[in-house]
């Protein structure tokens, strides 16, 4: 990543690397206020990196900062000249998120279509307003070829398109396929997780210890039947695992389901005295773990050997 200054450049040069992502803002707000340079200057500072970049073996990305508050002919203008000067790749940053799904696949099939030449269209979405996701998602559908990801959506301020979400989106709501090996989409996010220090919330969507939990007993129902009448895919594969939680809204199905995978006897009578225990907790605000399921059932039928 790197500036369309000399020193940048230079400084990517020395690390012995392949490619290079150049940037430089478009917006006249950043032009104006940041850069303080004219569009014409932006335009010639642009197609000079490139160009440098280039004559030294580089493979070129080249983001436009800012893209979506850019005027849309002068976006389309740097892009041309840039790919003209040798970027193999182009990219519309969604800089501070507020790009919206109709709008975004708009811009991408202008963009697809009004600059010529062969180089990937890359797309960059924030989060701000929720819509990293979906941003990146419908640019694919639109023409893009690529999107910027990052794991648990991890980024500046409300961070990027989360890799775990755009992932699965595309392989199992639209039927792309990517590269990424989804058994292990769980496992690499809760590495992160620990590695950046902060808990997953617990209403992630895909990788979120709730995505895939069911305490209501009509669900719970439904998903001991088939869980495709509860879970849009399987979780083992993306690395997850299903979760049958008991509390306030738990049924006499789940509390059956998880007797049994205890060893127990789910017959009427304990199925009835447990619930009515779990059904208190519930009240208390408080949803019943493994552990103390474990105790419930031996306060009711008496603590025997292979109860552990």
């Amino acid at each position: 990543m790197a500036r369309t200054s000399k020193g940048d450049i230079d400084a990517v040069l020395d690390c012995d690397v392949d490619a290079i992502h150049l940037f430089i803002a478009t917006s006249d707000i950043h032009m104006k206020h940041k850069l303080k340079m004219t569009p014409e200057e932006v335009v010639e500072r642009a197609t000079w990196a490139v160009e440098y970049a280039k004559s030294h073996g580089l493979t070129v990305e080249f983001s436009a900062e800012d893209s979506t508050r850019s005027r849309w002919e002068f976006l389309v203008r740097v892009f041309q000249e840039v790919v003209g000067a040798g970027a193999e790749r182009i990219d519309i940053a969604d800089t501070v998120g507020i790009m919206r799904p109709s709008i975004m696949a708009e811009l991408v099939r202008y963009v697809r279509n009004m600059v010529m030449g062969d180089y990937v269209l890359s797309v960059h979405c924030h989060n701000d307003f929720g819509m990293a996701v979906a941003n990146s998602v419908v640019a694919l559908e639109s023409g893009a070829d690529q999107v910027h990801v990052t794991v648990l959506g991890v980024g500046e301020r409300a961070g990027n398109a989360a890799l775990e979400e755009v992932v699965t989106a595309l392989t199992f709501l639209i039927g792309f396929k990517t590269n990424i090996r989804l058994e292990l989409i769980g496992s690499t996010a809760r590495l992160v997780s620990e590695l950046f220090k902060f808990e997953i919330q617990p209403n992630k969507p895909i990788v979120g210890i709730n995505a895939f939990s069911h305490e209501s007993g009509i669900h719970v129902h439904g998903i001991l039947g088939n869980p495709l009448t509860y879970e849009p895919i399987d979780p083992l594969a993306i690395g997850m695992k299903r979760r049958i939680v008991l509390g306030k809204h738990s049924g006499r199905h789940a509390v059956a389901y998880m007797l049994k995978e205890l060893g127990v006897e789910p017959s009427e009578d304990v199925i009835d005295k447990v619930l009515v225990k779990i059904k208190e907790l519930g009240d208390a605000g408080r949803s019943v773990g493994y552990d103390e399921l474990l105790n419930i059932v031996k306060t009711i039928i008496g603590d025997v050997k292979w109860l552990k």
